[in-house]
C-alpha cells in the first residue's frame, strides 16, 4: 500500500497529541510531512503547551502545509472554535480530513462544511472517540441484531476531575460549557443508536463556588417514542474518569459498561443481561471481555486510511454528522 501523505494543522486540541503520536506509530500506512503550530490562536484552548509529541517533525506554516506536493489528509487539532474555520479551508483545497470535536457553535457554517465535503466527494470524519471503541461496537451490533430487544432507557456519564480551576475556565468560554466540549462524543453515539430524538431537554448547570457562566455540571434528557436516554458530564467528579459508564436497557437484555474505556494495561470488560438465547450468547449474565486495549485512535485511522484508498464507504455518513451537531446543539443549549 502507497503510503497517505499527511499533515497536522493545529497542536492545541486536547486531543492534538495523542493523534500525531498515534499516526507516528503507523508509517507503514502515513506519511507525515509536517505540522502547522497554531499556538498564536486567540481562540479558547486547554492544551498545546507541551510539544514533546511532535519531537523531529517538521514545522510548517499552514500555507507551506496546504500547498505541500501531494498532500492528500489533514487531521485538523486546532482549538474548539478555530475547527471548522480551518476544514472549510482544506476543504477548498479537496483534502481529505481528521478532524476533532465538536462541529462548532454555528450550525449552518458546519453544514458550509460538510455540503462542500459531499459535493467534492471528499472522506471527511469525524474525531468522535467512541465509534471505534470495541464495546460500543458491540452494543451497536446487540442492537442491530435485536438482542437486547425494544431500547427504553440508555443512560451515560462522560465526568472527570482533571484540571483544576484551569479547565473550569476554559469551559466558561463555551455557552454549552462541558455539555458541548464532551457529550458530543456519547451524542454521536447515542444518534448512532436511537437516531433523531422527539425532543431535548438540557439541564446546564455550575458547580457549588463557580459563576454561573461555568457550565460544568450538564445533563440533557432525549426523548424518544418509547425510551429516554439521559447524559450527563461534570468536570468535578471525584475519579471520574474510572466512573464514566454506559448503560442500555432493552426489553429482553442490558448492557453495563464502566469505564467506557481503558489504556492502563487491565482487559476492558462490559457486562451483559440476556433474557433470551440468541446465536452467540446464552440467556443469563456474561462478562464480555475485549481483551487489552493499545491505542484510542488507531482503529479510527485505519478506517480513515482504508475510506481515503476506496477499500470502504465512510461508515458515517454527512447526513449522519449533520444531525449529531443538531442534537448536540440543541443539547448543550444554543437551540430551542
Amino acid at each position: 500500500m502507497k503510503k497517505i501523505k499527511i499533515g497536522q494543522i493545529g497542536v492545541c486540541h486536547e486531543h492534538a497529541p495523542a493523534k500525531i503520536s498515534t499516526l507516528r506509530n503507523m508509517p507503514e500506512i502515513f506519511e507525515i510531512v509536517g505540522v502547522v503550530d497554531d499556538s498564536a490562536s486567540n481562540a479558547a484552548k486547554f492544551g498545546g503547551g507541551d510539544l514533546t509529541a511532535y519531537d523531529g517533525l517538521k514545522w510548517m506554516t499552514e500555507e507551506e502545509l496546504l500547498n505541500y506536493p501531494g498532500l492528500q489528509a489533514v487531521t485538523v487539532e486546532t482549538p474548539n472554535l478555530d475547527l471548522v474555520p480551518m476544514a472549510l479551508r482544506c476543504m477548498e483545497r479537496n483534502l481529505a480530513m481528521h478532524m476533532d470535536k465538536p462541529g462548532g457553535e454555528d450550525l449552518e457554517l458546519f453544514k458550509k462544511l460538510l455540503d462542500g465535503c459531499e459535493k467534492r466527494k471528499l472522506p471527511f470524519q469525524m474525531g468522535y472517540m467512541f465509534r471505534n471503541n470495541l464495546a460500543v461496537q458491540w452494543c451497536l451490533n446487540a442492537i442491530r441484531q435485536g438482542w437486547l430487544g425494544d431500547i427504553f432507557e440508555v443512560q451515560a456519564n462522560m465526568s472527570h476531575n482533571y484540571g483544576g480551576e484551569e479547565y473550569q475556565e476554559y469551559l466558561g468560554n463555551f455557552q454549552g460549557g462541558i455539555m458541548f466540549n464532551l457529550v458530543c462524543h456519547l451524542i454521536d453515539f447515542v444518534i448512532s443508536m436511537m437516531g433523531r430524538p422527539e425532543d431535548i431537554t438540557p439541564f446546564l448547570k455550575s458547580t457549588v463556588g463557580l459563576p454561573n457562566t461555568i457550565k460544568n455540571n450538564c445533563l440533557t434528557v432525549l426523548g424518544y417514542p418509547h425510551a429516554t436516554v439521559a447524559i450527563r458530564a461534570c468536570s468535578k467528579e471525584v475519579d471520574g474518569l474510572n466512573h464514566r459508564r454506559l448503560t442500555i436497557c432493552g426489553t429482553k437484555g442490558s448492557v453495563e459498561l464502566c469505564p467506557l474505556e481503558r489504556f492502563d494495561g487491565q482487559p476492558f470488560k462490559m457486562q451483559v443481561t440476556l433474557l433470551e438465547d440468541n446465536q452467540e450468547y446464552s440467556a443469563g449474565t456474561h462478562i464480555v471481555d475485549f481483551g487489552i486495549q493499545q491505542d484510542r485512535y488507531m482503529d479510527q485511522f485505519l478506517e480513515l486510511a482504508r475510506i481515503i484508498n476506496g477499500e470502504i464507504q465512510n461508515p458515517y455518513t454527512y447526513e449522519h454528522d449533520y444531525l449529531v451537531q443538531e442534537v448536540l446543539l440543541a443539547a448543550a443549549g444554543y437551540m430551542k
